[in-house]
């Protein structure tokens, strides 16, 4: 279920990103004012502004619904891990022998 909602959160997000590039600045209408050939769109002449805005919308909404759940379900499913956690056992120490003529110990 975590990598189906996960695709669909990136398809989300990339369609999201397209569309925003794909939609025309507020200056741009100065321009479709003066017969910029705006009123021969396939979307009449309001141009695309509408159905971007709402499409636009409804994939914000969803992202943000998506990412919600993903940091819900991340959350339940993580469980915290202390660095300084010292209930594992330590390693075993092995008495070392040592050489009389020497400070080096001897394995």
């Amino acid at each position: 279920m975590y990598e189906i909602i996960i695709v669909v959160y990136l398809l989300v997000a990339l369609s999201l990103v397209g569309l925003v590039l794909i939609q025309h600045g507020k200056g741009a209408d100065m321009g479709a004012a003066f017969g910029a050939g705006a009123s021969s769109t396939v979307f009449g002449s309001s141009g695309t502004g509408n159905f971007l805005t709402k499409t636009t919308t409804v994939l914000a909404t969803l992202f943000f619904v998506l990412s919600i759940v993903l940091g819900n379900y991340t959350a339940k499913q993580s469980t915290p891990v202390d660095e300084f956690d010292l209930s594992v056992p330590a390693t075993e120490q092995v008495p070392v022998k040592k050489n009389d003529n020497s400070d080096i110990p001897v394995g």
